[in-house]
């Protein structure tokens, strides 16, 4: 069992199957604080579900770990960023 479905149960993630990731060792993508994220975004970088993966963590709120090529700091920028996005797309329609 892959350490997505061990934590969060098995949901429809069946882009996993298509992961660069899949077969590397998931301590690579969780690495300790002030660590390099380089190796695990190198990973990301180029895969076919990047951006599923990405969608995956950011709905689902995850706080650790590097996900669709993004740390948890940079996920948190792009959270805040498409939030503004949303308000201001709300304010305009108003």
């Amino acid at each position: 069992m892959d350490v997505v479905s061990l934590l969060y149960g098995r949901q429809e993630r069946s882009w996993q199957a298509q992961a660069n990731c899949m077969g590397v060792d998931p301590d690579l993508f969780f690495p300790e604080r002030g660590a390099s994220t380089r190796e695990a975004k190198e990973v990301c970088r180029g895969c076919v579900v990047q951006e599923d993966c990405l969608e995956y963590a950011l709905a689902n709120g995850e706080k650790f770990g590097i996900w669709g090529g993004l740390s948890e700091r940079e996920r948190r920028r792009l959270r805040r960023a498409r939030a503004l996005q949303r308000r201001a797309d709300a304010e305009r329609a108003s």
